[in-house]
């Protein structure tokens, strides 16, 4: 046994080394890529931080990019090859006619004026050549950011004729002059550009630009068209989490759309149907339950007036109030359609209520009053707050905030409060807490249930705080 005890220690020790030193050469290797790894990463984050985050976005880009990527690799290839080498061909062409014409100035006699050498030129070359006299070139002029022709011409001229050489490719637009040093004059030329320069070349590339914008065009509407089911079944379901319905929506678009539509709408139907199975159940039970409460309260009523009876008449009473108490949080807001409601004429009316039992309440609303909601549901929700936060406390404080995507409305008070570990529990149906503020005497601890499930069918939720004034703040929040 020591012997196996001694082996199992020593693998230990071994995988411990080798665990550590594997954990070594990560840390050798992180530091190493560390200046590769670093830039990268800040990279992709940024670049994921400019990306569009709507699928529509996207999606042109999908198609924008390798578009643009093929016809800048087209323009490329047709600018360097086809542009550049018709330039360069026709740069040569023009620069052996001109050599053709120094050397026959050279080599043979010449009349006084030149005349039948620039009328050789004219008729046989298209070029209009004089002499001027002087040694002196033209000072060198500015030259075009980009000009093919003026690079392929200079190189041409000086592999070709090899003699100092003044170019002018912008003074004429038509006209390309050349100025080339002889021995004790000046050769002038004047050539066409047109005989140097391709100038139709940027019909293909506008053919292209064109070309793209079409495609571009069709695209765009194309997955606009393909695009606008996906938003409407998410408007669809975005409605439906909040209670509301989307009359106008049917399975629409591509394959794949419809079956996610179709599937959505049949989801759709089993909640439905199964809220209303729940509910017509629950009305059948209160119905029973209502009918033996009443028939009890009958009979007590034939039996006289004693102590006894009225003790009994008190419990019917209780049981009654907790079995509507138990119907409403089972039911929730079923049944009730979203409308307009005026938030601030609403949070007074919460207000006035309050001072009507006794309280000192204060309300206050910024944004837009404005908001969809179901109206008798979210006001039982908000009053459950307010009844709740009327038992603990003699300060209510109600303050609303609207803004384009959610509306928050709190209700503060100066009561005890509820301790931070017991503000999830509250809202658990039938709980209720020794010490907590939600104790109802009598009741059945669902109020702050009721509250919450009715904001979170709005879509929002119910959260719990520290109140400025000392006691709890309930914060409902829903998005509008």
């Amino acid at each position: 046994m020591a012997t196996i005890d001694d082996g199992i220690g020593r693998l230990r020790n071994a995988a411990f080394q080798l665990r550590s030193a594997a954990n070594a050469v990560t840390g050798a290797l992180r530091t190493v890529t560390a200046p590769i790894t670093g830039p990268w990463d800040r990279f992709t984050r940024w670049l994921k931080s400019v990306m569009p985050k709507g699928l529509y976005a996207r999606s042109l880009l999908i198609v924008i990019i390798p578009m643009v990527v093929l016809q800048s690799v087209v323009a490329f290839m047709f600018v360097d090859r086809q542009w550049s080498l018709v330039t360069y061909y026709l740069s040569s062409a023009v620069t052996q006619e001109i050599a053709t014409l120094i050397d026959v100035y050279k080599s043979y006699p010449q009349d006084a004026d030149h005349a039948q050498l620039r009328r050789i030129a004219q008729d046989r070359l298209g070029l209009v050549v004089d002499f001027l006299p002087g040694s002196q070139l033209p000072p060198p002029g500015a030259k075009p950011f980009f000009s093919q022709l003026d690079e392929a011409l200079s190189d041409e001229i000086r592999t070709q004729i090899g003699l100092p050489f003044w170019i002018d490719t912008v003074g004429r637009s038509s006209i390309v002059e050349i100025r080339i040093k002889l021995d004790n004059t000046i050769m002038r030329v004047f050539a066409r550009r047109a005989d140097i320069y391709d100038p139709n070349s940027w019909i293909f590339l506008l053919w292209m630009v064109a070309t793209t914008l079409v495609v571009l065009a069709i695209a765009i509407a194309f997955l606009r068209n393909q695009i606008r089911p996906i938003v409407r079944l998410a408007d669809a379901a975005e409605a439906f989490g909040k209670g509301r319905e989307a009359p106008n929506f049917r399975p629409r678009g591509a394959r794949e759309v419809r079956r996610a539509a179709a599937a959505f709408l049949e989801m759709k139907g089993r909640v439905e149907r199964a809220i209303e199975q729940r509910t017509t159940m629950l009305a059948g039970v209160s119905h029973d339950l209502r009918t033996v409460l009443t028939r009890f309260k009958l009979e007590l009523a034939l039996l006289g007036e004693s102590p006894e009876i009225e003790a009994v008449k008190k419990d019917v009473d209780e049981m009654a109030a907790m079995l509507e108490a138990y119907l409403a949080f089972a039911r929730g807001d079923t049944g009730e359609q979203s409308a307009p409601t005026d938030m601030a004429a609403f949070l007074d009316e919460l207000k006035v209520d309050s001072e009507r039992h006794g309280h000192r309440a204060s309300v206050t609303f910024h944004g837009e009053p404005e908001v969809t909601v179901r109206p008798a549901a979210f006001k039982r929700c908000l009053a459950n707050l307010v009844t709740n936060a009327g038992r603990f406390a003699s300060t209510i404080a109600i303050t609303g905030h609207r803004d384009h995507r959610w509306l928050t409305v709190t209700v503060d008070d100066d009561g005890p409060g509820i301790p931070a570990n017991l503000r999830d529990d509250v809202f658990k149906p039938f709980l209720r807490l020794d010490d907590a503020r939600n104790q109802d005497e009598g009741g059945t601890g669902l109020g702050l249930a009721i509250a919450r499930d009715i904001a979170r069918s709005h879509g929002g939720d119910i959260t719990l705080g520290d109140s400025p004034l000392g006691g709890l703040r309930a914060t409902v929040r829903v998005p509008v």
